[in-house]
């Protein structure tokens, strides 16, 4: 199913993870209508980075969430979020200041190591954060 001229259902539902464990990460017509937001406002993010997007992470059901050892308020959960990658343009940090330096209406956005974690839930905070890896956990610091 086609949810925008660059980004699939398909697309935005791939886990490699539900494949290996065998979960199911079909979402029902709710969350679909999430992707549709979602992937609107990827298509505002790939069209200010200027190259293709390699989306990670999309959508997640609650066990795969689980198995991925996700927030359990994680806007992955609802359809909102994807993390991605954009080597043709450059680094992780070099993508969040671009984005949120930008007019791109967002909720959050995080560097996450080397990829970037974008969500576009309702509230549509601009929160902007970093993610620091240490000791088998992550904390969050403001800012990029």
């Amino acid at each position: 199913m086609i949810l925008s001229p660059h980004f699939t259902l398909e697309e935005l539902t791939f886990s490699s993870t539900a494949v290996r464990l065998g979960i199911d990460n079909t979402p029902g017509e709710e969350i679909i209508e999430h992707l549709k937001i979602l992937a609107q406002g990827l298509e505002q993010v790939r069209a200010l980075l200027g190259h293709p997007m390699n989306i990670d992470s999309g959508y997640r059901c609650d066990i795969l969430n689980a198995a991925v050892k996700g927030s359990r308020t994680s806007a992955h959960l609802h359809g909102y979020a994807a993390d991605f990658t954009c080597p043709a343009f450059g680094t992780a940090l070099e993508i969040v200041k671009l984005i949120t330096g930008s007019t791109v209406e967002f909720d959050q956005c995080i560097q996450e190591g080397t990829w970037v974690h974008i969500s576009f839930a309702p509230t549509m905070r601009r929160k902007v954060l970093t993610a620091h890896f240490a000791n088998g956990g992550v904390t969050y610091t403001q800012g990029a």
